[in-house]
């Protein structure tokens, strides 16, 4: 998929409340607040489509276009309608290039552990004390093949040159460690209950497709009744 362009239009609104967001969301846009560095809030309206594709990408950076001046922002935060999942307020924090920023940064896991062990995963993403716009999409953790007793903290993350960890380097990321009795139990209840949801599906399909074969079945009986009630009309003229 090609890169989408960050270089966002940004239309400064004087108009609020959920009515005008709401005309704002119907017309293609997301409204949002910019803020930081001292400077006046600003509330715009950016696109929805291009915006909705940038966030795919954890801590985007915004280059919003505002009256012909360009401002970097960091999202910030993002609010998203609990049902339907359409982004409904964005929060962009003002930034500047060579400014460091705090985020979170997601940690992605490669490869698989030495057969018959069991990965217990203890973070999902690290603080980083990072570039703001040098923010990397992910930090990569490789377990393939490690045995019991392999563990990964903060400390031994492999980080960019510019990033460096906001915590406790000591705690625990990941860890590799034998199977218990107690890990199979689970893994069993696991798989009964995987199956037995696949077989209520199946059961399911069965009854549907068994309505559908009736429903056609009995369309079926009313058409050859209505022709044959045609014919017998026609025979009778």
């Amino acid at each position: 998929m090609a890169e989408v362009d960050n270089k966002v239009p940004a239309e400064v609104r004087t108009q609020f409340g959920k009515g005008f967001a709401r005309r704002l969301r119907v017309a293609g846009q997301i409204p949002a607040v910019v803020y930081g560095h001292g400077a006046e809030v600003i509330h715009v309206a950016v696109p929805a489509r291009q915006v909705t594709l940038l966030l795919r990408k954890k801590n985007a950076i915004l280059d919003l276009q505002i009256d012909g001046k360009s401002q970097l922002t960091l999202v910030k935060d993002v609010q998203k309608d609990p049902v339907r999942q359409i982004i409904e307020h964005i929060d962009l924090v003002v930034v500047t290039k060579g400014e460091k920023v705090v985020v979170n940064v997601p940690l992605h896991i490669v490869g698989t552990q030495q057969a018959g062990a069991v990965l217990e995963l203890d973070a999902k993403a690290v603080p980083l004390l990072a570039e703001a716009t040098h923010i990397p999409e992910f930090i990569e953790i490789n377990i393939d093949g490690k045995a019991p007793g392999f563990k990964v903290t903060f400390a031994d993350l492999d980080l960019p040159a510019d990033a460096t960890i906001d915590g406790e380097s000591t705690r625990l990321v990941v860890h590799v460690h034998a199977a218990s009795a107690k890990d199979s139990a689970e893994s069993g209840e696991e798989l009964a209950a995987e199956l037995a949801d696949e077989a209520a599906h199946a059961e399911h399909k069965a009854e549907i497709h068994a309505e559908q074969h009736e429903a056609e079945k009995a369309k079926a009986l009313a058409d050859a009744e209505l022709s044959g009630a045609a014919a017998a009309a026609e025979a009778a003229e």
